[in-house]
This record gives structure tokens, C-alpha cells and sequence, in this order.
């Protein structure tokens, strides 16, 4: 996208921004059938074998041609758990697609298409495996109608010293959505969630794009549920997790200026322009 064509003030644009295609067409990663992430063409052929492919105790991983197209696909065939800890353990043994900066130490949920969880996955081999993450956003706000946002930390792998909205956080494998919004806003902001008032979903969109942390050997499939709550004037957030530089109490007019200045984080952007808060007129 051409910078002298990008309004910053258009939401269309930013939700074009975070919707591209992968850098060069991928092979599809599939386990037991199903479609779970993709994985660019010679990238598994580091660690598995392409001839013979790769057996251990409780599943295979093998790369398949496709005998009604050019194209193959990679197939997982049995227990999904044990082949993901295989594969995290070698991608970052070779630190393939800087799988070690993106190392966590936290299990994401592997879901099938129709939203299924089939497996957990280390969160740092998502990206370079093209499989789906969720993550929950908070927009908060006074009664008065300014907005609270976050400094992003300096040493974040993505959108580093950026602003963006009260709360944003990664759904572990083991989380429903609320209690990874409930989680997430204590560790990063250090609020109850049961002091935010007017508690309400705010609307959800999907990411597709080349992972930036990694020049696109990696592919972002991420959907964000966003919500947004009122805090009373007693509440002031507090990091607890070193993730955030400062929180600041912004008129919109103070986050227009930021979204013209290229200060905020695109998800960010987008969530803010899809409120109700004027930011774009």
C-alpha cells in the first residue's frame, strides 16, 4: 500500500493495512484431515525429512503431493500434543522465523476450522506455522469521554513504543474469552474487571498478514474480540507484567493527532476508529 494513498483517519484503510496476503503462497499444514495453519514451501524441510518424511512415538509428518495440483501439503497424522512439542522443539533448537524472540512459555489453543480445539501449541511457533491465535482487546474510557491507552514497551516483538488501547492480550489455551479479558486486563493494567462499568463487546474482526517480527516467513491469522468499559475516576491503571511504558487519560482530539501521527498500533487503529468516539470526523 502506497503511504501517499493511507488516510489514517479511514477505517477501511486500516483494516486493509491488516489484511494481505502471505508474501509467496504457502503449503497448507493440516492435522488428521484438517486444515490448521500453513507453512511456507522448504521451510519444514529443515527439520523433517522430505523423502521419507518423519515417525515418532504417537504420530507422522509428512510432506504430500497433491496428485490434482502443483501443490503438496504438510500432514500431521496423530497425536497433535506431542507433535507440537516435537515441532516447537526444533524450530527453536534451528530458530527458524526467530522462534526463540517469539518464545513465550504459554500454550495457545490449536483449532480446527470450525473453532474446534484439537491440540495446544507453544505461542512462539504460531506465526511461522500459519495457525490461528485469539486475542481480546479493552477500550476504556471516563465519564467525561476521554479514552485510556497504553504505551507499548520498548523490548515488545511487535509495534514497539506505540499506543495502544487500555488492554490487549493473547486467549491461552486454556482460557474462554472472558476470563483471558478478566487475566489480561489485571496483568496489564493491574484493574479488577469487575470494576469497570458498562462492560459491553465492542465488535470483532480477524488479521491476516505477513508476520512483521520475522519478514514474512511467518503468517498472522489472528481474530480479536474488543470490548469496552467505563472506569470510575477511583480506578488508575497500573502495569503488572513490565509490558507497558505508561497509561495516559487522552481527549479524542489527543488520540486523533496520535492516529495522524502514526503513533498507534494498527489493531489499535482499527478498534478506536470502530468505536464510537468521533476519532474520524
Amino acid at each position: 500500500m502506497s503511504t501517499h494513498s493511507f488516510d489514517p483517519l479511514s477505517l477501511h484503510a486500516w483494516q486493509s493495512r491488516l489484511s494481505q496476503p502471505p508474501r509467496c503462497p504457502r503449503l497448507p499444514l493440516l492435522l488428521n484431515g484438517q486444515a490448521i495453519g500453513s507453512v511456507e514451501p522448504h521451510l519444514l524441510d529443515q527439520i523433517v525429512p522430505v523423502e521419507n518424511g518423519l515417525t515418532q512415538d504417537g504420530f507422522s509428518m509428512q510432506c504430500c503431493p497433491d496428485p490434482a495440483a502443483s501443490a503438496a501439503s504438510w500432514q500431521i497424522t496423530g497425536d497433535g500434543a506431542r507433535a507440537f512439542t516435537f515441532l516447537a522443539q526444533a524450530l527453536y533448537t534451528a530458530n527458524l522465523g526467530f522462534v526463540r524472540q517469539q518464545w513465550r512459555n504459554e500454550a495457545l489453543a490449536v483449532r480446527h476450522p470450525d473453532g474446534r480445539q484439537v491440540a495446544s501449541a507453544e505461542r512462539g511457533i504460531f506465526r511461522l506455522l500459519g495457525m490461528t491465535t485469539q486475542a481480546v482487546h479493552l477500550n476504556g474510557r471516563s465519564a467525561d469521554g476521554r479514552l485510556w491507552l497504553q504505551q507499548r514497551a520498548l523490548n515488545k516483538a511487535t509495534d514497539p513504543g506505540l499506543w495502544d488501547t487500555l488492554m490487549g492480550g493473547m486467549v491461552a489455551a486454556t482460557d474462554t474469552l472472558t476470563q483471558a479479558l478478566k487475566r489480561e486486563t489485571w496483568e496489564e493494567a493491574g484493574i479488577d474487571l469487575a470494576h469497570v462499568q458498562a462492560l459491553h463487546a465492542g465488535g470483532h474482526f480477524v488479521v491476516r498478514r505477513p508476520n512483521p517480527v520475522d519478514g514474512g516467513v511467518g503468517y498472522v491469522v489472528e481474530h480479536i474480540d474488543w470490548f469496552e468499559g467505563l472506569l470510575p475516576d477511583t480506578l488508575q491503571p497500573a502495569n503488572q507484567d513490565g509490558e507497558v511504558i505508561q497509561f495516559a487519560l487522552l481527549a479524542p482530539a489527543h488520540v486523533r493527532t496520535l492516529l495522524l501521527e502514526g503513533q498507534l498500533a494498527a489493531e489499535a487503529a482499527c478498534i478506536l476508529l470502530g468505536s464510537h468516539f468521533g476519532l474520524n470526523g
